[in-house]
C-alpha cells in the first residue's frame, strides 16, 4: 500500500491509499478520485517529505522510530468522513454486496430513485462508471477494519 498526500484543484489537502502508483494513476485517470470536502475529482499528488527517525527528544540517546503506516491520527478529513457515513446511513439504504446491481437497477428505472450504499469492488465500480452510472466511493477509516 501507498499513502499520497492529495490535493484538488480547490487546495483541499487529504490523504489516500492506494494498492500501487499504477493504481493511483488508473484511479485517478477515471476520475474516480474525489476530494472529500467539495468532491472534486481534479486531484493530483500534493508534494511530501519522507518519514524519516530523528532523535526524541525525551529520550536523546534512542533514536525515534518513524510513524508506523498503521498509526492513527485524527484528521479534520478524518472526522468530515465520518459525519458524510453518518449522514449516507441516516439517509441512505444499506443494500450490503448487492451495490452494483441495486445502482444498475435504479439508473435503468427498474426500481424507484433512492439513495444506497453498501460494498463494490474496485472492478465493479469501474464498470458502473463505463455505463455512466456515478458512484462515490467513501474512503476506509481505521475503524471500518476492526
Amino acid at each position: 500500500m501507498i499513502k499520497y498526500r492529495l490535493v484538488c484543484g480547490r487546495d483541499h489537502e487529504f490523504e489516500g491509499w492506494f494498492g500501487s502508483a499504477a493504481a493511483f494513476d488508473e484511479q485517478s485517470g477515471a476520475g474516480r478520485i474525489a476530494c472529500p470536502v467539495c468532491g472534486s475529482a481534479d486531484v493530483t499528488k500534493a508534494l511530501m517529505a519522507p518519514a524519516l527517525a530523528t532523535r526524541d527528544p525525551r529520550r536523546p540517546d534512542r533514536p525515534m522510530e518513524p510513524a508506523s503506516p498503521h498509526a492513527y491520527l485524527p484528521t479534520p478529513v478524518a472526522e468530515a468522513v465520518r459525519r458524510l457515513k453518518a449522514e449516507i446511513e441516516k439517509e441512505a439504504e444499506y443494500v450490503g454486496p448487492r451495490f452494483a446491481e441495486e445502482a444498475r437497477r435504479i439508473h435503468y428505472d427498474e426500481t424507484p430513485p433512492r439513495g444506497i450504499y453498501g460494498e463494490a469492488t474496485s472492478e465493479e465500480v469501474g464498470e458502473l462508471d463505463a455505463e455512466g452510472i456515478r458512484v462515490f466511493p467513501i474512503p476506509t477509516l481505521p475503524e471500518d477494519h476492526n
